[in-house]
This record gives structure tokens, sequence and C-alpha cells, in this order.
């Protein structure tokens, strides 16, 4: 028999130990597997010499570190670990040391690395250009989901579907007070769950300058003061995130355009907004500051959400008209100016002109000044690096994660890359899995997918069996009086498998989750349709849109099971 004796960080209960155990017991090979939370501490035993990157990749992927004690020949374990040779499992740093590991960028995905590598004992150096926190906390979805409830409320106290007999009122917007509380909210997640937690961590060291490589092995760190300096690594993450696309229209770079970054900054409402974009920033801004006041116009360059089914665009290009907003679709500027304070955009249907051009078509990469050419990463023609399933690059030790990846620029796709991205630097195998990746956007109605669409499925060619449903089906829309938008689900034709559900409704988001779980699950739209859901929630729907497979539901009594 054969003894290995690891010990195991991370852990801060029995209940973690079990978690170790479990993981452990299912590497193949392994006779028995005992951990002791008091001790730190886990004691597996084979039949045959056991490969330790297996042992170390199943801990990592409970979510826990593995350090090696060297391997016992005997099936009793040795009395004094204090004595052991400790070696980082996963290799690349030298006996008796921490392997080492930079991250470049400190958002979702460079922070969610940072911390899991220091929780299994690595060194990290963390090194970040510019704001601490990245895109998502200072200018991403934290600011804009302030300005877009603050506008929702405006919207509210101006109209809603009780105006009958709760009297609406006339709403005054103090846009500079609204911008104040909404920087506060992120000076103060920024300062609580970035700055604070890596001040915390006494294993990561935090640089502020500009990295590039020198070498497979190496950064150079370019500080604000002109002071260079070298940070060796034996395995290193991308984390840069992407910045605003700008699209080569004419004239449009002499004028003073709008990123979402100047829109989320502005201390003013215009009174009138143009809006380049039709995707989820643009759309989510454009209704914000119509809500806010502004004679909002969007120039679509096809329709609202082209990429997906088209009955989503068609829905919320509905509920813009219905609010005043106006949807030029299958519109391209040819060229912009400014002049006395007016921007005037020449586009295929004619002219437009406002007081302010807000440019939402995409974010780009940012990856052009990393000297990625020096250690041959690939990036694809976006910029994006390309990585794998495992969050590798075409570079051995070097990983990636987050918007500068060629995956979704979501923070919690990042957040989740991240994660797998350090149980790998560390010897692990997870897998950033993203099949039943759910994506929400916060317009009101809100739209929420995941899985495959009628489309996707057909492209793949897998048949499918659709149905879709109205919300003046599900009694929770009904008693809100909001009505607008469906809930629709792709089942594989025979199985009745879930293979994807897109919602238009009022929390949207709240409801896709499950959706997700459901996919996740392998379950039909027949089991789901037997399931319990609780009267008099919007995700009731999801029964009632399963339930359509086999029946009229406008024939059923209320929560009719």
């Amino acid at each position: 028999m054969n003894t290995e004796t690891l010990e195991i960080t991370g852990m801060t209960c029995d209940a973690c130990a079990r978690h170790v155990e479990r993981a452990l017991r299912n590497v193949p090979g392994v006779h028995t597997a005992e951990v002791s939370y008091p001790q730190g501490t886990a004691r597996v035993i084979a039949a045959s010499v056991l490969q330790a990157n297996a042992l170390a990749g199943a801990v990592a992927a409970a979510g826990y570190g593995a350090i090696r004690q060297e391997t016992a020949r005997s099936a009793a374990p040795r009395p004094e670990r204090s004595s052991e040779t400790l070696r980082r499992i996963g290799g690349g740093a030298a006996d008796g040391q921490s392997l080492r590991i930079a991250v470049v960028g400190s958002g979702g995905g460079a922070m969610a690395a940072a911390l899991k590598a220091a929780e299994g004992g690595a060194a990290v150096t963390l090194i970040e250009r510019g704001t601490i926190g990245g895109t998502c906390v200072n200018v991403g979805c934290v600011p804009s989901k302030i300005l877009i409830q603050a506008a929702h409320i405006a919207h509210l106290r101006r109209e809603s579907p009780f105006d009958a007999g709760v009297s609406a009122a006339p709403v005054a917007v103090d846009r500079p007070a609204l911008l104040a509380q909404q920087q506060r909210r992120v000076e103060e997640l920024r300062r609580d769950k970035y700055e604070r937690v890596l001040a915390q961590k006494s294993t990561i060291t935090v640089i502020q300058g500009h990295a590039r490589f020198h070498d497979k092995h190496s950064l150079t760190v370019s500080a604000s003061d002109g002071g260079e300096r070298q940070v060796p690594f034996d395995r290193c993450l991308i984390a840069t995130g992407a910045s605003p696309a700008v699209p080569p229209i004419p004239g449009l770079a002499d004028t003073p355009y709008w990123t979402s970054t100047d829109a989320l900054a502005s201390d003013h409402i215009p009174q009138r907004l143009a809006v380049i974009g039709s995707s989820v920033v643009a759309v989510e801004l454009a209704q914000a500051y119509a809500r806010l006041g502004s004679a909002v116009t969007i120039l679509a360059r096809s329709t609202l959400f082209f990429r997906e089914d088209p009955a989503i665009g068609a829905a919320i290009e509905e509920a813009f008209g219905a609010e005043g907003l106006t949807v030029l679709t299958h519109t391209q500027a040819t060229q912009v100016s400014y002049e006395g304070g007016e921007f005037l955009l020449v586009t295929n249907r004619g002219q437009v002109r406002a007081d302010r051009l807000l440019v939402a078509t995409g974010r780009t990469p940012n990856t052009g000044d990393l000297n990625l050419e020096t250690i041959g990463i690939t990036r694809d023609a976006r910029g994006a690096i390309i990585v794998d399933d495992h969050l590798r690059t075409s570079a051995p030790n070097v990983f990636a994660a987050g918007d500068c990846t060629d995956r979704p620029q979501f923070v919690y796709v990042a957040a989740a890359a991240g994660t797998r991205a350090a149980i790998n630097m560390m010897g692990g195998e997870a897998i950033l899995d993203l099949a039943t990746m759910p994506a929400v956007v916060f317009t009101d109605p809100q739209v929420a997918t995941v899985g495959l669409s009628e489309a996707d499925a057909h492209g793949r060619n897998v048949e499918t069996d659709s149905r879709t449903v109205p919300l003046d089906v599900v009694p929770r829309a009904l008693v809100n009086f909001e009505t607008r938008g469906f809930i629709k689900l792709v089942a594989e034709a025979g199985s009745g498998r879930l293979l994807g559900v897109q919602v238009v409704a009022p929390h949207a988001g709240e409801i896709i989750q499950t959706a997700a779980l459901a996919i996740r699950a392998g379950m039909t739209v027949h089991e789901l349709a037997d399931q319990l859901f609780p009267y008099l929630t919007m995700v009731e729907g999801l029964k009632l849109a399963a339930q359509t497979f086999t029946k009229d539901v406008r024939q059923l009594s209320c929560c009719a099971g």
C-alpha cells in the first residue's frame, strides 16, 4: 500500500473536511482517505503510486488547496508533519517555496483568481494600472444598475398601472444628487469588496503600474513615476478587461461623444440623446435616460438584440415605443459632426440631431499593450485572447480570464473563470462550462435567456418543439397589471428535454436561474410541468409554459397542478 499525506488549506469546519474526503475518495486508485479539520491534513491510502496532480486537482475542484508532504512508502503516516519538506503541487516553484502567481488586472476575474490562489498557498502579485476593482464596480454593473433603478423609480412616480387609484406626481430629477449617491455606493463597494479584502491578504502583493511581458516567466511593470521593476512568476493570469469600442464613423472622433463610462458619470440629463447601438449597454442606458427626462433616439444597425430570438427585439421595441423612445432599425450613421452644442448624424434614413451622443457598440479587449507577441499568445480578430475550457492560453504557463478573452463578457463569467484558472494554475483540472450560462438585460421589461434558442438548436441539427406563453396567462403578471412580454421554452423534439428558455418580463432575471438549473439537471418539460411552484410568483410562468406542451393553460383554474 502507498500513502500520501497532504496539508489542506481553505477548510473552515468539519463539513469542509468531509467535502475533501469525498473528493479524494473519487480519485481512481484511492483506497481510503481520512481528512482532519483540526490538524489540516489528509491521509490518502492507495494500492499503487498516485499522481500528485490527480490528488491536487480533486482537492482544488472541491474548492480547497493541497500541499503535499514527501511521499510515504508505508501504510503508517509520519508523525511530525513539521519535519517534512513541503512542495506545492503543480510545480514551477523551487522546493520549499510557494508557487509564484502574477495576476494582471483587479476586476472580477482577477480578484477571484488572486483570492483562490492565495487560499491555496500561492504567493500572488496583483498588478493594476488604473483603479482597483476594474469595470464592474467602478464604471459598469454597479453604477449602471443604480442609474437604471433611479430611472425606474422616476418612471413609476410619473406613471404606473395603478394610476386610477394611486395618483401620479410630477417628477423633478436632480441628476447631480443622484450621481453623488451613485458614486458613494461605488466607492463603498470598491473599498469593502476590493481594497480592504486585498489589504487583509498577506500573501497578495498589490503593485500599481502598467504590466507587459518581458519573457515567458517575468513581467516588466512601469509605474506612473517612470520607474520600472521586474515581476517574476511561475504562472500568470491575464485579466485586463475591455474598453468601450468606437466604430470608425467619419467625423465621430472629432466630437465630444459619450461612451458608457461618460454616460454613467454625467451630472446632467440632455434634452435630446442619440444612441448608436442595439445590444445590452445601448438599450439599458437609452431607457434609463429616457425615464430621467431625455428624448431618446436609438440607431440600430439591424434590429434590437439581433443575435437573439427575433421576438425579444420586437417585444422591447414595442415597450420602448410605448414609453416614447424612437427606435430606428436598419439604420447606420455615415457621418457625425458637432457644432454649436448640437450633434448632427447623417444616416441612411435621414438626419438625426441631438444634444448628446452615446456610442455603445460593444467592448474591445484590453490586450494591445501587453507585449503578448513576445510569449506567443494567440488572439482573435477582435484582439481577444483565445483560451480553452481550462482558461489556458497558447503560452503554457499563462492563463486568461474575463472580458479580455474570447468568452462572454459578463462579470460572473469572469469571476468563475478566474477561480477555475487559479485552480488550474496550481495543478487542478477545473473546467469553465458555459452550457447553462444565464444572461440578463436590465431593461423594463427585462430580458433573460439561458441555453439554446430555436435557431441555435437547428444550427446544431437538433429538432425542436417549442412553446411561447404571453404574460397574460401568468397570474402574478395579471395581478401586477404588467403583462408585457412572454416566456418561451425550447425543447428537444421527441424526448421533451429542455434545451433553452427566453423570457421577456418584469423580473425576468429572477426567473432565469430556475430555468438554468432545470437545464443543468437534464429535466424534460414534462418534469418541469410537474414541479411545485409557489402561486403568484413570476417564476410560476415556467411551469405554465411547460404545461402548454400537453394542455391549454387558459382552461386551467388558478394554481392548477
